[in-house]
């Protein structure tokens, strides 16, 4: 099992993880049976690093996981995240970062989750209303009170990295970084490498696409949230499908899965990092948590970047 270290705090995490997300919202229906049995089965395997958040569900994704933890809290690197406010009903109540709701979302996910600590708590989201110090410190408090391990941001800018890191040791960044999501190359990795901050790479499938699942929309089940994403229209289905198509290519070369080549190109970046795929089903788990064991060759990896460096469709947002 491949470990990494996130940042100089002494967060040390397996390189593949388990994104929970889609076991509750976004990707469709799903069974909660089936759910628990991957999250049993990951933890049996040494995939110890789960990601969810209070927004997935809404609340559901936490009371789904604080089923699997009992009898394994202490073996499960546990993290989760606050700052995107849903009511019950499901609706969209902005961006928080006030001190005070961040100590009372601790306390809610706390609950939710059947434990008295947080091993990574992350601001999901930067409140552009509430300065970013006010938000760390109250995140700082939690860690003083024992509540939580470690602090992370995600998909915050190299300002805000900076100047949160300034209040309280920031442990991670999380941000979306993939095959066709590169954009954190730019100034987010020079940033945390220059403050000695970790990093965890969501969606490192393209959301599914370059597993090579998704050839077109007819592919998605009502209610799938891709289907009003700009990268999963028809055309950009179409555009991109090339990049899918070598990753294949490459799987099939090297008796390898798409899914395990795109993973294998994460982990081989100059960067200590950790990626959570999410999935629904044990087979997945397993095949993704094999990429980690994988080297992908020098041609393999000029491949995959001549066609990136072609431009991908659609934002991915």
């Amino acid at each position: 099992m491949k470990q990494v270290n996130l940042g100089s705090q002494g967060l040390r995490v397996p390189a593949i993880g388990l994104g929970c997300m889609g076991m509750s919202e976004f990707y469709g229906s799903s069974s909660e049976a089936q759910n628990l049995s991957v999250l049993h089965r990951a933890a049996d395997i040494g995939c110890t690093f789960w990601d969810t958040s209070d927004m997935y569900g809404p609340f559901t994704n936490e009371i789904l996981l604080s089923k699997a933890l009992k009898g394994r809290r202490d073996r499960i690197t546990l993290a989760t995240k606050f700052g995107v406010s849903r009511g019950e009903d499901g609706s969209w109540q902005g961006i928080k970062g006030s001190a005070d709701y961040v100590t009372a979302c601790c306390d809610a996910s706390l609950k939710r989750l059947g434990t008295d600590y947080i091993d990574l708590y992350y601001q999901h989201r930067v409140d552009p209303d509430t300065p970013i110090e006010e938000t760390v410190a109250a995140m700082a408090g939690l860690v003083k009170e024992g509540k939580v391990r470690y602090i992370g941001l995600s998909e915050a800018d190299p300002d805000t990295i900076a100047r949160a890191h300034g209040v309280h040791p920031v442990s991670a960044l999380q941000t979306e970084y993939s095959l066709w999501s590169r954009d954190v190359e730019a100034g987010i990795l020079p940033t945390i490498q220059r403050l000695d901050i970790g990093f965890v790479a969501y969606a490192p499938l393209g959301r599914g696409f370059l597993s090579g699942a998704i050839r077109s929309r007819s592919d998605l089940e009502p209610g799938d949230w891709r289907l009003e994403n700009p990268r999963f229209t028809e055309e950009a289905i179409a555009r991109n499908g090339r990049l899918a198509d070598c990753v294949a290519e490459i799987a099939k070369e090297i008796e390898a899965t798409a899914a395990q080549v795109a993973l294998a190109w994460l982990l081989s970046r100059h960067v200590p990092l950790a990626a959570i795929p999410g999935t629904r089903r044990i087979e997945r788990l397993e095949e993704n948590w094999a990429s980690q064991d994988m080297t992908l060759r020098r041609s393999h990896l000029d491949r995959l970047e001549s066609l990136v460096d072609r431009g991908v469709a659609g934002d991915r947002y």
